[in-house]
């Protein structure tokens, strides 16, 4: 049994020890270019969250992983097959109903670590603010490493790219598509250019139909893609987070949570 991992504990252990920290992954299921499993997101929630969740309890932090929730937000991928979608709606109430759960076992501090880009969870926190007993923290883990992200890669990801896919041979390479010499089994992952210069340049925003925008779901250059860049990755995303997790766990709830006074900022 390792005690930080919820679904592994006891009710003799939990009747005993209160925790500080609440770790909650969310994934999806849905297509990833065609050489990774659907899966994806979901496996990347339960190894990120394993790795940091070990490393930060080693480190001393007083916190419990909860299972992944596996499924996540997909309107936009409504016309590939199996991409699995709860509502935005739908998976704040799940996610809400979670975190009740956990202030009745009187925790306040909780994380989600979010592996799937379309679970847009801020406005959750927004409109939580102010009526939950909980401070709730947002970890998107794909955008905790921008410094260090051209280090590690040589083409920007979107959806099943380089990185995605580097991460999949670290850790799931027996899930990762071949052809018969050896290469990925995939597409280059170019997507469709919007018809509209203001949408290419980022400064209006759409929902991105994936059938519209992918010819097989990929954005990303998937063919750079190696284990030992997957590796690095997750050693570097564990230290920063599990640093976090430390610090929240060891941070005292009070007026001022959790911000320094004025002037007194580290």
């Amino acid at each position: 049994m390792r005690p930080w991992v919820l679904a592994e504990t006891n009710y003799t252990h939990t009747k005993q020890h209160q925790y500080e920290v609440a770790v909650l992954p969310l994934g999806a299921i849905e297509p990833h270019n065609l050489h990774l499993p659907y899966g994806m997101d979901m496996f990347e929630a339960n190894t990120i969250g394993e790795q940091i969740g070990e490393t930060a309890y080693e480190r001393g932090a007083n916190l419990v992983l909860l299972p992944a929730i596996p499924y996540g937000t997909q309107t936009n991928m409504h016309a590939l097959p199996l991409a699995m979608n709860l509502d935005p709606s739908t998976l704040y109430q799940v996610v809400n109903d979670l975190i009740e759960s956990l202030i009745g076992s009187g925790i306040r501090k909780i994380v989600l670590l979010n592996s799937h880009g379309g679970n847009e969870m801020k406005p959750l926190l927004r409109e939580l603010c102010g009526r939950t007993q909980a401070h709730i923290f947002l970890c998107n883990w794909y955008k905790a490493f921008p410094d260090k992200y051209d280090e590690i890669f040589d083409h920007p990801d979107d959806h099943a790219g380089e990185m995605e896919t580097s991460f999949a041979l670290a850790y799931v390479p027996e899930l990762v598509v071949r052809n018969p010499d050896g290469t990925l089994g995939a597409d280059d992952g170019a997507p469709a250019q919007s018809r509209f210069q203001a949408v290419n340049e980022g400064w209006v925003s759409i929902t991105r139909p994936w059938h519209l925008l992918t010819t097989n779901a990929g954005v990303g250059y998937p063919h750079a893609a190696t284990a030992e860049k997957g590796r690095k990755m997750v050693e570097l995303l564990v230290d920063r987070i599990a640093t976090f997790l430390v610090e929240l766990s060891e941070s005292v709830i009070d007026e001022r949570f959790p911000f320094e006074v004025p002037g007194d900022a580290k």
